[in-house]
C-alpha cells in the first residue's frame, strides 16, 4: 500500500491553527496547468490566496485539492489548487506557518527530520530530498513581490510594520 502523504494534513492543521488564534491564513501557490486561479494575479509562477472564512465561500480542503470560490476585482471566481501545488501556508499577521517544496510532476517525497521545526541538523540522507519544513517565526519571508503590489526588486530589507513574508527555506 503507497504512503499517505501528510501534507493535507499539515495543510488542515495549519488552517484551522490560523483561524482558531484569529489570524488570516494565506496559501502561496506554484501555478501550472493542473491549477484554476486567476492568471492576472500570479507572478513569477506562483500566487498568494487568503483563504479565509470572509475572503472564500464554499471552502473545502481534502487530500488532493483546495477548492473554493473567491472574489478578485470584484468578480467571483472559483479556485482550484492541487495539494501538491501548494508552497506554503502561513498566517499573514505573524508570518507563522509551513512551507512544502514541490517536486517536479507533483510527486512528493518526505523527509521525516525535516518536518519537525526543532529537528536540529538534518542528515545529508534527508537534505537530498524535498520534504516538510517548518517555517521559522523570525525570519518569515515568501514570495515578497506576490504580497505586495510593487515588486520589491531592490532587495531592501523589509520596513517595520509592513506587510509580514515567509521565506521559503531549501
Amino acid at each position: 500500500m503507497p504512503e499517505i502523504s501528510t501534507k493535507p494534513y499539515m495543510l488542515r492543521a495549519i488552517y484551522e491553527w490560523c483561524t482558531d488564534s484569529g489570524f488570516t491564513p494565506y496559501l502561496a501557490v506554484k501555478v501550472d496547468a493542473a491549477t484554476t486561479v486567476p492568471m492576472e494575479y500570479v507572478k513569477k509562477g506562483e500566487i498568494v490566496l487568503n483563504i479565509s472564512y470572509g475572503a472564500t465561500s464554499s471552502l473545502k480542503m481534502d487530500n488532493e485539492a483546495i477548492q473554493f470560490r473567491a472574489r478578485f476585482g470584484g468578480v467571483s471566481r472559483e479556485i482550484y489548487v492541487p495539494v501538491h501545488n501548494v508552497l506554503a501556508i502561513y498566517a499573514n499577521e505573524n508570518g507563522q506557518g509551513m512551507a512544502f517544496e514541490v517536486a517536479a510532476a507533483g510527486a512528493e517525497t518526505h523527509s521525516p527530520a525535516a518536518s519537525a521545526p526543532d529537528a536540529g541538523p538534518v542528515p545529508s540522507s534527508a537534505q537530498a530530498s524535498p520534504g516538510l519544513s517548518a517555517v521559522p517565526s523570525a525570519v518569515p519571508e515568501i514570495a515578497a513581490a506576490a504580497l505586495s503590489q510593487n515588486p520589491d526588486d531592490n532587495n531592501e530589507p523589509p520596513k517595520k510594520g509592513g506587510r509580514p513574508t515567509l521565506t521559503r527555506i531549501k
